[in-house]
């Protein structure tokens, strides 16, 4: 789905990401971990356009996409949700999810003038599709709530409804579960396993949380100083000296080693 081909991203003397290379493999749930200023977020935002690459490229499905706008790759189903919900905090739920989809007929003042009965079909459609999202998430009962009221994690959930109003076919989640209880966490997981399975949605998840990783994820991918450390399953990674040691530092990493032996 998604090949990302030794990504550098500058900023002033700073490498935030220094050759970077990953693939997505479509239909994958792949996990990306690794320290504080690992370059995991800057590595999302290149795919997802927010930034634009110092150098080297990214591809998905064939195509080289790289340095292409966050519209663009919106129309191409590529979609990212970010760390802190953005949220319409004084609409409805249901009315975030509805406005979702572009292109929508009322965008046009023409149209609110002499074709108001395409504008209510449209809209008619979408409230039935934002119904079917509510329910799949099992949070109807938000339906009416303004979003500026839901928890954090409930936040969470309505960001990945948003996703699901356009068919994406792959989501960058950056830490779902940064400020979610664990409930919340566990029906966030529940969701995204569902729209893997169920839909084919190809995700890359950011999260420090290692068993929501290891319930969700394979492969894990593992960042350090802006580069690619390690790459394999969560068994594999938690058990990787070079993975314990970015985490922990040398020191810290001796010992744990020297705790375990008694």
């Amino acid at each position: 789905m998604i090949v990302v081909e030794e990504l550098h991203k500058q900023f002033g003397g700073f490498r935030a990401v220094n050759g970077a290379s990953i693939t997505i493999e479509t239909g994958s749930i792949t996990g990306l971990i690794g320290p504080n200023g690992a370059g995991k977020s800057t590595l999302f935002n290149v795919i997802a356009g927010v930034f634009k690459p110092t150098s080297g490229r990214v591809v998905m499905d064939g195509e080289d996409i790289t340095g292409l706008a966050p519209h663009e790759l919106f129309h191409k189903g590529l979609l990212r949700t970010f760390q802190i919900a953005h949220e319409f905090s004084s609409m409805t739920v249901r009315e975030n999810l509805m406005m979702v989809p572009s292109g929508q007929s009322g965008e046009t003042l023409w149209n609110t003038w002499f074709h108001r009965r395409r504008i209510r079909d449209e809209e008619e459609a979408l409230g039935r599709k934002a119904d079917e999202v509510l329910d799949f998430l099992t949070i109807s009962h938000l339906t009416h709530e303004r979003a500026g009221n839901l928890s954090g994690g409930q936040k969470k959930l309505l960001e990945l409804g948003r996703t699901m109003m356009v068919d994406a076919k792959v989501v960058f989640l950056d830490e779902v579960g940064a400020g979610v209880n664990r409930t919340l966490l566990n029906t966030i997981g529940d969701a995204i396993v569902r729209l893997n399975k169920e839909r084919g949605y190809t995700f890359c998840v950011i999260e420090h949380d290692m068993d929501f990783i290891g319930r969700l994820c394979d492969p894990v991918v593992v960042m350090a100083e802006g580069k690619v450390l390690a790459k394999g399953s969560a068994g594999d990674i938690m058990k990787n000296e070079a993975v314990i040691e970015a985490y922990l530092g040398r020191g810290l990493k001796n010992k744990v080693k020297a705790e375990a032996h008694g």
